[in-house]
């Protein structure tokens, strides 16, 4: 009998895009099992490697261009036209512009980085290429500015006391006393603007952005505290100028608080982003063949059941009946609470203790390693299922 597995991998943030990390595990799969049939659906959730996932997935086009990054100097950086039918279709990712992996490990301190090329990103694809509806993939940022440099490359301003446009970062948002939308460019009027993006994520409370993201993104505690009173703020101002309330809409704290920017400042619409991303990759059909489920991502804790690949595959999976293993570079505090999710295995892919360093670049080995291992334990429950009937 053939084994159909379905291999639908998030990609290892700062190590391994979905589409290397699928081709890792189905090397690990065809070591135990060689005449396995390996449907690869590597899986992006609107961060890092959305665009060229979803541009390869429709036969679309990817353009390349340069924009400023999140530390204010130029970076190297793309967007999409998606291929198919329907409305001519722009793609835009924010880790493509304002990601954490374009941040050097010594400048992580997210009151300091700005999203300014996201929108110079989005103002180049509408200038040039005039689609119907842009799709915003917000994810893996390194940035904590509400939106406000993507909204300022957007000819949105932004004022302190004294009139004066503010600067780059989150920092700046302490200052911010008004709002100008006179300037707002022409075409944002022109286009439909749908984000892929988490939908637990708000931008102010005790769940709000700063306070759940900040750490990971380099903040202090002090930092953490100050973020967050400074997001209650930016909401205020933003709801008496623009009369738009983004105090706890969902997804509002995507991206550093860029969700509730491109709600205020752009006219976007906010998705759960697998409601839209999932569809151009025909997932659930493909799911209907398959016999088992591998999925995996950098990190499996109490965050995972949140949005996260991982979980999103296991729910679906689990709508078939069928059986889910998650690999992932660490086990965090709550992995265990991913099995109510439908996740039924999950192990590491680490070997041993190991550092950073060198857990990113042996990413691939470590994960075909694992996914090996995984499918020997498969082979033995088979066995042993098979003797005992």
């Amino acid at each position: 009998m053939t084994i159909h597995i379905l291999v639908a991998p998030s990609g290892f943030k700062e190590s391994l895009e979905a589409e290397l990390a699928a081709d890792c595990i189905e090397e690990g799969v065809l070591r135990v099992f060689p005449d396995a049939i390996v449907d690869k659906v590597p899986l992006v959730d609107g961060g890092e490697g959305s665009t060229r996932t979803l541009v390869k997935a429709t036969g679309g086009d990817l353009y390349k261009t340069t924009v400023t990054g999140p530390v204010g100097v130029p970076v190297d950086s793309y967007y999409g036209i998606l291929g198919g039918d329907g409305p001519k279709t722009g793609i835009v990712e924010l880790a493509a512009a304002a990601g954490l992996a374009l941040v050097p490990r010594d400048q992580r301190d997210p009151q300091k980085t700005t999203t300014f090329g996201v929108g110079e990103l989005i103002r180049e694809l509408m200038e040039k290429h005039q689609p119907e509806r842009i799709l915003v993939g917000c994810g893996d940022s390194g940035t904590n500015d509400g939106g406000i440099g993507m909204a300022q490359a957007l000819g949105v301003r932004f004022l302190d006391t004294d009139g004066q446009e503010l600067g780059y970062g989150g920092e700046q948002l302490k200052n911010l006393a008004s709002i100008d939308m006179s300037g707002r460019h022409p075409l944002l009027d022109e286009v439909q603007i749908d984000v892929a993006c988490n939908w637990f994520n708000i931008l102010t409370g005790e769940n709000g952005v700063s306070r759940v993201f900040g750490p990971q993104k380099g903040a202090t505690p002090e930092q953490v505290e100050e973020m967050s009173a400074t997001m209650d703020r930016f909401a205020a101002i933003i709801e008496r100028d623009t009369q738009t309330n983004v105090w706890t809409i969902n997804g509002g704290g995507a991206s550093g608080g860029t969700g509730a920017g491109l709600v205020a400042f752009l006219g976007a619409t906010l998705y759960p982003r697998f409601d839209i991303i999932l569809d151009y990759l025909d997932f659930d059909q493909r799911l209907r063949h398959a016999d088992l489920v591998i999925t995996a991502e950098g990190a499996i804790d109490f965050q995972t059941p949140r949005g996260k690949v991982p979980a999103e595959v296991a729910q679906r999976a689990k709508a078939l009946g069928l059986p889910v293993i998650a690999l992932a570079g660490t086990l965090g505090r709550g992995a265990e609470d991913n099995y109510a999710s439908g996740i039924d295995a999950f192990t590491s892919i680490l070997p041993a203790p190991i550092t950073l360093e060198d857990a990113i670049e042996q990413g691939p080995e470590f994960l075909a390693d694992c996914a090996e291992r995984s499918m020997r334990f498969v082979k033995v429950g088979s066995q042993f299922l098979a003797g005992a009937i």
